[in-house]
């Protein structure tokens, strides 16, 4: 689809010459003798680009385009001038002026101007599609009254510099509601910077947290900014803090209270406006008295509770789901396009689903992907998405329960029970880990041992 131009000037030889070239060029091009009639037909057309001249009768250029910018802030125009000066090339530029040419006009200056000005235009526009993107990929789907009162408590405190805590299972959203509430906060032009507490090394924690001089230890060739600082005058998500270690807890703690970060090697403090969010999945009072986390962070974090509820608790919001990561599949990421039957909707909206909307995501996607014939019925549903009676992981438990000696109904159980965390965990092996309390080693021996990968989970 070629651009539409807009060519405003009083002389009729200028608008036609501009005419002529633009439209040799394949652009589409209409043309209005004065200010008022260019910027009427600029609100009946909607053009990407106006070339407009500085100086005519009645309403002048500068005038003119001080409205059109009012009308559209994002409007790109070229001026064009016979006598332009420093002080009408400075004022045009200080309304929104993309650029100021002038008279007589040169061809090869038009072009290269104008193919500038559309490369920037276009610029602007991907970066407002991927902008809603992003916006559609983190947006909260539902209309149960689960969800509407976590969406009511974002409203509320998304304005104010309040810290809130997240809880709720695996794959319910957390990380949805931390992004919603920093969209929506004076924040929300500054980073949104996470990290995941549970995928990074205890050992690395602190130097990811506030950064480290070069040679502070083995492997820092250079200065590193943390992600405190890399968050200033944004939000810093911390997510499964619960699995954050004591040393770091007391750092954070220090950083909330002071407003400072000092990188590890470092001796000069430095100063941090971050607005802190932080997510668990685990008990923090229960690990409060196990001595896993310190009551005093708790409290500096859990200014504001968000309880965000498993979709077992908001089944009703299952078809919406359904419909919502459907389009985003095919829409975004190149699924083929296919229907779901209302029964099958139905038999998805009775399951269990431990792993949570991310589990419902991924049950959506592999549909898409296996199911023969253009729409997805019960049948598919039933074959495959885990039983819904099997127990997490998609083990049947009838089976388990079978095993003839004792033995193998531990090697049974074990090997279901690590299915099921590794699906939660999206088959992140290092956080599956952390969160199983298990050396790493341990779990890639056992995921070898029972012949486990993420295909098993298919």
């Amino acid at each position: 689809m070629s651009r539409r131009i807009l060519v405003v000037d009083d002389e009729q030889g200028v608008r036609a010459a501009l005419t002529q070239l633009l439209e040799f060029e394949g652009y589409e091009v209409r043309a209005a003798a004065s200010a008022a009639d260019g910027i009427a037909e600029y609100r009946r057309w909607r053009p990407q680009l106006v070339f407009l001249d500085v100086k005519m009768a009645g309403m002048d250029g500068l005038e003119a385009l001080r409205r059109l910018r009012e009308l559209d802030p994002a409007a790109v125009v070229v001026m064009i001038s016979g006598h332009a000066t420093i002080q009408t090339a400075v004022e045009a530029t200080q309304l929104g002026a993309y650029d100021i040419l002038e008279k007589p006009l040169d061809t090869d200056r038009i072009l290269v101007t104008l193919r500038n000005a559309l490369s920037h235009l276009a610029l602007h526009e991907e970066n407002t599609r991927l902008r809603e993107t992003i916006e559609s990929r983190y947006e909260i789907v539902g209309r149960s009254a689960a969800v509407r009162g976590v969406i009511d408590k974002i409203d509320r405190v998304a304005a104010t510099p309040a810290r809130v805590l997240i809880t709720g299972e695996n794959g319910t959203g957390k990380e949805l509601v931390a992004r919603a509430i920093h969209r929506q906060s004076s924040r929300a032009a500054k980073p949104f910077v996470e990290v995941n507490c549970a995928a990074i090394p205890s050992e690395l924690i602190e130097s990811e947290l506030f950064g480290h001089m070069k040679g502070s230890f083995t492997g820092a060739v250079a200065d590193r900014a943390g992600k405190f600082e890399q968050a200033d005058g944004g939000t810093l998500f911390l997510d499964e803090v619960g699995d954050m270690s004591l040393a770091a807890q007391a750092k954070v703690l220090r950083v909330l209270q002071d407003g400072v970060v000092t990188r590890i090697g470092g001796a000069r403090p430095v100063s941090v406006d971050v607005r802190v969010l932080a997510a668990t999945n685990k008990n923090l009072e229960a690990e409060i008295a196990a001595g896993r986390f310190r009551d005093d962070l708790f409290y500096r974090l859990n200014v504001v509770p968000i309880h965000v509820p498993a979709l077992r608790e908001r089944r009703e919001d299952v078809p919406l789901l359904v419909a919502h990561f459907t389009a985003v599949l095919t829409e975004r990421e190149g699924v083929p396009p296919r229907g779901f039957d209302a029964e099958a909707v139905q038999r998805m909206a009775e399951r269990e689903w431990p792993g949570n909307v991310r589990e419902l995501r991924n049950t959506i996607e592999r549909l898409l992907i296996l199911a023969a014939g253009s729409r997805i019925g019960a049948a598919d549903v039933e074959r495959l998405a885990a039983p819904a009676g099997a127990a997490p992981g998609g083990a049947d438990l009838g089976a388990i329960l079978q095993s003839r000696t004792f033995e193998e109904f531990k090697h049974a159980a074990e090997r279901a029970y690590l299915l099921a965390k590794l699906t939660a965990y999206d088959w992140n092996v290092s956080e599956t880990a952390r969160a199983l309390e298990m050396p790493r080693s341990n779990l890639y021996k056992k995921l070898e041992r029972y012949g486990l990968s993420r295909d098993t989970a298919d």
